[in-house]
């Protein structure tokens, strides 16, 4: 049996396809970035729903070098400075540690430079570099991820739903997003129920969510987790519901 079941990356644009181990797990969840980010973009997002003010974090050196970034925009230049504020906490949401809960290993390739050149290490030998693409899969890890977002209640109380004894999936883990207002499950997949999507769409008829219309006007289940590939932001410890640690980790 080994000690890991899913990968992760630490960036989901440049960062490798890794073994996720409890330990691992555990610093991620734990980290004091992850919280700084997620407990950021709560607060902001909070603040302009509300009608405050935005002063506090508009001052942040962060903000101030995501807008440096993107002042050759005129689009950008011309946005109010909660839209600025709407957009940067947007891109720390995208800059979280992701977990890829659908596939336990990818292939190996070599790792090329900016201009498609093998990049080499110490020893001359080309870097190796497991990439999130559906073509590299090499096992698939019989879980599968369920979003819903933006929902209209308390996500805990959607969770709740899940600890009927006759509900029909074995959660392993279940957590509010980083938005604050939504529900991630990570479950085991039913072959008798058919792939990911169809896992997808009967647990949320189960959980009474499918066609239910969030905060948004939009529905709360995501629609778009359906490949194995999909990837999952890391929450903050704070944030965990359930884990079940030895069916999660072990395989």
């Amino acid at each position: 049996m080994r000690n890991y079941r899913f990968t992760y990356q630490e960036n989901q644009f440049w960062g490798s396809c890794e073994p996720c181990t409890l330990q691992v797990f555990n610093s991620i969840v734990d980290s004091t970035v992850v919280k700084w980010k997620i407990d950021t973009r709560q607060a902001v997002e909070a603040a302009i729903r509300e009608g405050q003010s935005v002063e506090p974090w508009a001052k942040l050196d962060d903000f101030q070098k995501f807008c440096l970034k993107k002042e050759k925009s005129e689009k950008f230049r011309q946005l109010t400075t909660e839209q600025k504020l709407t957009q940067w906490v947007a891109d720390l949401k995208m800059g979280l540690p992701c977990f890829i809960f659908g596939v336990s290993d990818f292939d190996a390739v070599p790792a090329i430079d900016k201009q498609g050149n093998p990049m080499l290490g110490e020893d001359g030998q080309p870097q190796m570099k497991r990439r999130r693409k559906l073509e590299g899969i090499q096992h698939l890890s019989g879980l599968f991820m369920f979003d819903a977002d933006h929902l209209p209640c308390d996500p805990r109380e959607i969770y709740k739903r899940t600890q009927r004894q006759d509900f029909s999936w074995q959660v392993r883990l279940a957590h509010v997003t980083s938005s604050g207002h939504g529900l991630r499950l990570v479950c085991e997949a039913l072959p008798d129920v058919g792939n990911i999507a169809d896992n997808q769409i009967e647990l949320g008829r189960e959980l009474g969510l499918l066609g239910m219309l969030g905060t948004t006007g939009k529905p709360v289940c995501d629609d778009s987790c359906i490949d194995a590939c999909r990837i999952s932001y890391a929450p903050r410890m704070c944030d965990i519901y359930y884990i079940d640690e030895d069916n999660l980790f072990n395989f």
